[in-house]
This record gives structure tokens, C-alpha cells and sequence, in this order.
């Protein structure tokens, strides 16, 4: 099976593997202050390379399987990585949907990189695997993310009180949900 791939006007994006260790590696740690208050706690040997290698190992796998997709945003011109857009928990029969999470480096905020990669990767989990419904969920003061859901025509559709762990406190987080208009029935 070929690994997939997305061309964006500025990126491209696909699934890495155990192999390219080192991009992950260069990503976490160039940017483990940035992403902190977003994610939860992590100890020292998440920003080690073979967890690295093992977290892209596992991210495969689930792919080959067809529970997850892990893409990565490359950089055309370097090779480096600029961005994630993780489909996880992909589930078949009645619900055909999944959870979508991505982040971004630092030194590309600002430039509508991530709207590029998550609208690239919604067409294909709409388009391509045809599921019907994407998930996304986003602590309330992270305004850049509400917005760029907004953009990317998600609805609200509740509000969870302590939802998630993240920075090491339970954060409320706000549920969205983006419906394929592609679907029939």
C-alpha cells in the first residue's frame, strides 16, 4: 500500500514513518515550549529520537490498519516538518467519523499554513475515505484554533466541562463538528 499523499498550494503533506525520526524529533523539541499549553504533560523521554521513531512506528501502523491518519506537513523546499493533522479514532459502520487534532511550529503561525493543512485534510477524509462526520474540540482561550474551525465551516455542538488533561490541569473544551456535504442519506 502506498503511503498517501496531499499537495497544498505551499505544502506537502503524508504519512511518516519509524524512518523519519528525526523530522519528528527536530519538530517536538524546536518547538516543546510553543505546543506545551496545548497538549498534555510529557515527560523527558517523549522528546527523546527513539520515541520519536516509536511514536511514527505506531502512527503507521494505525494507518495501515485504517484507525488513524497521522499526516505530517512538509516543507517543499527543506524537507522539515512545519505542521501535524492527526485523524484519529477513525470509525466505520453507522458513525463514519473521527476526531481531528494538529498543531503547528512556531515560526509558521500567522501565515494560514494550518487552515491549508487541515482544510487539505479534511477533503481527503471526506473525499477519499468518505467519512461523514470530522470532530474537532479546542480549549475555549485557544482563539486561534476557534477561529480556525469558523473558517473551516465546524459547528459547535456543546461544551464539555474538564475534558481533557492538558499543561497538567483538566480543561473544559469546546466540541465542534464538520459534516461531509458529500454524504448521501
Amino acid at each position: 500500500m502506498s503511503v498517501p499523499e496531499i499537495h497544498t498550494a505551499r505544502l506537502r503533506l503524508t504519512v511518516l514513518s519509524a524512518r523519519d525520526g528525526a523530522l519528528l524529533y527536530r519538530y517536538v523539541n524546536n518547538n516543546r515550549a510553543h505546543l506545551a499549553p496545548w497538549e498534555p504533560q510529557r515527560d523527558e523521554a517523549y522528546y527523546t529520537l527513539s520515541a520519536c521513531e516509536d511514536r511514527l512506528f505506531v502512527g503507521y501502523q494505525h494507518w495501515l490498519r485504517g484507525d488513524a491518519l497521522p499526516w505530517v506537513a512538509l516543507h517543499p523546499e527543506t524537507g522539515e516538518m512545519v505542521a501535524s493533522c492527526h485523524a484519529s479514532q477513525i470509525s466505520r459502520g453507522a458513525f463514519q467519523a473521527c476526531y481531528l487534532g494538529y498543531s503547528i511550529a512556531a515560526e509558521y503561525q500567522g501565515q494560514g499554513l494550518m487552515r491549508e493543512v487541515v482544510a487539505g485534510c479534511i477533503d481527503y477524509l471526506f473525499t477519499e475515505l468518505r467519512l461523514h462526520r470530522v470532530m474537532a474540540n479546542y480549549m475555549p482561550h485557544n482563539h486561534r484554533s476557534a477561529r480556525l474551525l469558523t473558517a473551516l465551516q465546524f459547528e459547535r455542538e456543546g461544551y464539555a466541562r474538564q475534558y481533557l488533561q492538558i499543561a497538567g490541569q483538566w480543561q473544559d473544551h469546546v466540541l465542534t463538528a464538520r459534516i461531509n456535504p458529500y454524504s448521501s442519506g
